[in-house]
């Protein structure tokens, strides 16, 4: 489901696109000398919006694939990782050892009672300061469990039978995971980056399409009055500056 704020950018573009045909329908009348409310800059103007409109659209999609592909590869990593440190523990490892690797296990697992998959917020509400709380736990699961892996290649007593607690294969989940969310970095990068541009053509203060309609409407008014029909008919047509 679109988002409220969604919705409200395709709607001020929509709007627009019946503003142009109604200034159209007026013919030569229509004949501002402001370049920038012509028709032809007026359907530029549409046609890089609709444009920016896609590229968000494509750029969040990208980035939700991103969410659930990370998601997906971190879901067994707790569960690993305990696995894992009960593997050591009976591996014939030195006392020192198996408590370092309890401690980075507890850190791993954490304290709070929610996973750092479930405090992730989805994409509609997310913000700037919880894509980075966010990032920021990600970025410890990784290195608790790098760590992790560490301490078992340097007990080379570990040496365990089950293929997925081997340490080639417990590294090959870390690159797994890095990979994952790297590609997701990556990806909220274009979708903000698609956010501003789209943004700034919609809502530029001078130069946006909301505050070129507003000088449209008041170039018709000027032209026709408030009371005429004609620019009854784009009167009504409301455009709202969004930021999200």
């Amino acid at each position: 489901m679109a988002s409220i704020s969604e919705t409200g950018h395709a709607k001020n573009v929509a709007n627009f696109q019946e503003l142009i045909s109604f200034c159209k329908g007026y013919a030569e009348t229509y004949n501002p000398v402001n370049t920038r409310l012509t028709i032809t800059e007026l359907e530029k103007l549409y046609t890089t919006a609709s444009e920016k409109l896609e590229e968000v659209a494509t750029a969040k999609a990208a980035y939700s694939n991103a969410v659930n592909n990370r998601k997906n590869a971190f879901a067994n990593l707790k569960t690993l990782a305990t696995k894992t440190l009960n593997s050591f523990i009976v591996s014939g490892a030195d006392a020192l050892a198996i408590q370092n690797a309890k401690t980075i296990n507890r850190k791993l697992q954490g304290s709070s009672k929610k996973t750092t998959v479930e405090k992730e917020k989805t994409i509609e509400e997310s913000t700037n300061k919880t894509i980075s709380t966010s990032q920021q736990s990600y970025d410890q699961l990784i290195n608790h469990f790098a760590n992790l892996i560490q301490v078992l290649v340097q007990n080379t007593i570990y040496n365990p039978n089950e293929e997925e607690l081997k340490t080639t294969s417990l590294q090959a989940k870390l690159n797994q995971l890095q990979e994952n969310n790297t590609k997701l970095i990556n990806a909220y990068t274009q979708y903000s980056n698609a956010m501003i541009q789209r943004n700034n053509t919609l809502y530029n203060p001078l130069t946006g399409l909301v505050q070129t309609s507003k000088e449209v409407k008041l170039y018709v008014k000027s032209i026709f009055g408030t009371k005429n029909p004609k620019y009854k008919q784009i009167s009504g047509l409301e455009f709202k500056v969004i930021r999200k």
